[in-house]
């Protein structure tokens, strides 16, 4: 059996407490031994103010989990690369498509594995649902993603800030689906809400088509109290299909036919030490890359101002 991956996580927030740190202490794969954050700590290991403390102080790490804001996370996964330590970037992989792509370029020169780690791809249902389509003729497809951003992101104002993603930030995770079980798709039109106070968007309504001209609409919503609506639709020669709850639930013509319990970072640093001791890198940008052209596309609507 191989030696576990010694690890340090680098910004240790709230995602980390919740997701990050429950699933490496229930994994072989790996040993936590160092954390770095400017304000958050890890207890019962070394804790730093900065990456570049960490690496200095703790040599031996053989990775690290990025989970700052991706505005910060080029700057650490390049300092990391450049030390031949293997790289787990929390969604989305960065500020930028080019930035992205340079980071796998670096980790190409420098014989390490670059992850980005698209966690609703790792949700119990989806490859069931890819199944599924793969075996029908779509005919059109939805995505409705509406969530209360003063529950899910409270008092973040890193996520507001320009290359925050604003309501991307959850809907990036729709499309991180969208693009595992959908055919590919281009955006053709997309109207983005803005609070006249905040630089990035509160909703979103987004037209796409797929390379064979079938329709795709994207409903993004940040300010749904009550239920939350996280679902993709197609309708096909074989049925309705509805996968929902983030992915965790798949129904043909109102038949349920997959619900398990979410697993998702159990599953994404099972790919992680898959993808470093094979000596690879898994880095799909497409998800990115529809953020970015939406932004690029989008028209901008000014709406009243978001306070939380």
């Amino acid at each position: 059996m191989s030696q576990p991956i010694k690890i340090g996580i680098v910004g240790v927030g709230k995602i980390v407490h919740d997701q990050h740190l429950p699933a490496l202490a229930k994994d072989q794969d790996y040993r936590l031994i160092a954390a770095a954050s400017r304000h958050g700590k890890v207890e019962d290991i070394p804790n730093f103010t900065d990456i570049e403390a960490m690496l200095d102080a703790v040599p031996e790490l053989e990775a690290v989990s990025l989970c700052m804001p991706p505005q910060f996370r080029y700057d650490a996964a390049r300092t990391a690369l450049m030390a031949k330590k293997h790289v787990f970037l929390e969604k989305p992989p960065g500020a930028t498509v080019s930035e992205v792509e340079d980071l796998k370029t670096l980790a190409a020169q420098n014989g390490v594995s670059l992850f980005a780690s698209w966690h609703s791809r790792y949700a119990p249902a989806v490859e069931a649902a890819r199944a599924f389509l793969d075996t029908t003729k779509i005919k059109s497809a939805a995505i409705n993603w509406k969530e209360d951003v003063r529950r899910w992101h409270p008092n973040q104002e890193w996520i507001w800030a320009p290359g925050g993603f604003g309501v991307f930030d959850p809907g990036i995770n729709a499309l991180s689906i969208a693009t595992h079980i959908l055919p590919a798709m281009f955006i053709t039109s997309a109207v983005l809400d803005f609070p006249e106070n905040r630089a990035s968007p509160v909703a979103a309504r987004v037209a796409f088509r797929t390379s064979n001209g079938l329709p795709v609409t994207m409903d993004l919503d940040w300010l749904q109290t009550g239920p939350q609506s996280w679902d993709i639709l197609a309708e096909t020669d074989k049925g309705a299909m509805v996968l929902s709850g983030g992915g965790s639930k798949l129904a043909i013509d109102g038949k349920v036919v997959h619900d398990e319990p979410e697993a998702e970072y159990p599953m994404l640093y099972k790919r992680f030490a898959e993808i470093v001791r094979a000596g690879t890198s898994d880095v799909d940008l497409a998800p990115l890359q529809h953020v970015a052209d939406a932004f690029m596309l989008g028209k901008r609507n000014v709406v009243e101002a978001f306070f939380d």
